[in-house]
């Protein structure tokens, strides 16, 4: 019993509003000064007040680029959330992974709007086309998680109370052990990211990792193999068919969100879209289902 109240506690402490509240509240601050730094360093590279190295051209030219540094600190506060989620539902969880993923896009959008090209021959830029092919993609993708989220209705656990508290507990120790892994890689990735920067201005032959390719590739690895253990953890406690295909369907989703951060140039809003779409229709045949029942 001791050990079910420490991880109660822990869990309250971690998620708890006032926590959220004050994470909130650090986001919004860190964002804002993050703004200011970013423009200020757009500025000191303008001026050729510092060299950048092999970063510069990337973030560094347009003060439209500044935007990037907020979109990335909402980033972190949409995963909080995700992570504050996990324990409550699964189809949660999953429309809240494709909020993550609209707003990786959004934030890859302004950081390319500063390379348009106007020339005379706007759409035989491949640039040009990429952005508009992202624009119309985050359209569609904010259209479907609606319609996601409109379909997406709790699943009843057909199981006594306690076993359904157990279920909910182990969803929890598994948002808590994400939370921390999450913490640690991301500490890791933004670390050695500053090394690779600090050598760069030293040494402008060294490539630096793309910034979008940052962290989030990690990030829903680790989900796919989150939502796997929540999946063989409902095993225990529901062995219905049509529930164990609609879980298993969004780790596919998943999975697609994962490949999609490897894909080629207009490959990857592709396979958003068909993740987001897969999970809808998935939602849509479950429902059904269910409903038929």
């Amino acid at each position: 019993m001791s050990q079910i109240n420490f991880i109660d506690s822990i869990y309250e402490k971690v998620f708890s509003d006032k926590m959220q509240k004050k994470f909130e509240s650090f986001i919004l601050f860190a964002a804002t000064i993050g703004f200011i730094i970013h423009l200020s360093l757009i500025g000191f590279n303008y001026f050729k007040i510092l060299d950048f190295g092999s970063f510069e051209g990337t973030l560094l030219t347009n003060p439209i680029s500044a935007i990037y540094t907020p979109f990335s600190f909402i980033l972190v506060y949409e995963i909080y959330l995700l992570l504050l989620y996990l324990p409550r539902s699964f189809s949660t969880s999953i429309s809240k992974q494709f909020e993550i993923v609209s707003l990786i896009v959004i934030r890859k959008i302004f950081k390319d709007i500063p390379s348009m090209d106007f020339s005379e021959n706007w759409f035989n830029s491949y640039i040009n086309l990429e952005l508009l092919i992202n624009l119309i993609g985050v359209l569609i993708i904010f259209y479907l998680i609606f319609l996601f989220k409109l379909n997406k209705k709790r699943a009843p656990i057909e199981t006594s109370e306690i076993n359904l508290k157990s279920f909910i507990r182990s969803k929890k120790i598994v948002s808590l052990i994400l939370c921390f892994i999450l913490l640690f890689s991301s500490v890791y990735t933004f670390s050695n990211w500053i090394y690779d920067l600090t050598l760069s201005y030293q040494n402008h032959d060294i490539v630096l990792k793309d910034v979008d390719d940052l962290f989030f590739n990690d990030f829903f690895t680790y989900l796919i193999l989150t939502d796997v253990v929540i999946l063989l953890i409902s095993f225990k406690f529901t062995m219905g068919f049509s529930k164990v295909i609609r879980n298993t369907g969004f780790i596919i989703s998943t999975i697609l969100l994962r490949l999609s951060f490897s894909a080629n140039q207009f490959f990857d809003i592709i396979l958003i879209l068909i993740s987001v779409t897969f999970a809808l229709m998935i939602l849509k045949i479950y429902n059904a289902a269910e409903n038929s029942s």
